[in-house]
């Protein structure tokens, strides 16, 4: 069975999400495997507001990283990811 955390996404993935995203992708930023997300949304226990339009569910953005601990965009994410003393960092 593959590990849900190997498809994980970064810090600046995180960053370039649009204003809402769909289940799988949620799931994936949570490092839980969809079928997971789908119980937790079932029990009414996904750890952040979803919306359901049509038959698809979709969760917002911002929601997705306060549940993540994320709370302020970072003015820089490809610096951060890189490091200060990585070449192209600082431009």
């Amino acid at each position: 069975m593959k590990d849900p955390a190997e498809g994980r996404l970064s810090f600046t993935e995180m960053f370039e999400l649009p204003v809402a995203v769909d289940l799988r992708t949620a799931a994936r930023a949570l490092g839980i495997a969809s079928t997971t997300a789908y119980r937790l949304i079932r029990e009414d226990e996904f750890p952040c507001s979803v919306l359901r339009v049509g038959r698809r569910y979709r969760i917002p953005t911002n929601e997705l990283m306060r549940a993540l601990g994320i709370e302020d965009r970072p003015l820089y994410t490809l610096d951060l990811e890189l490091g200060p003393d990585s070449p192209g960092a600082g431009f």
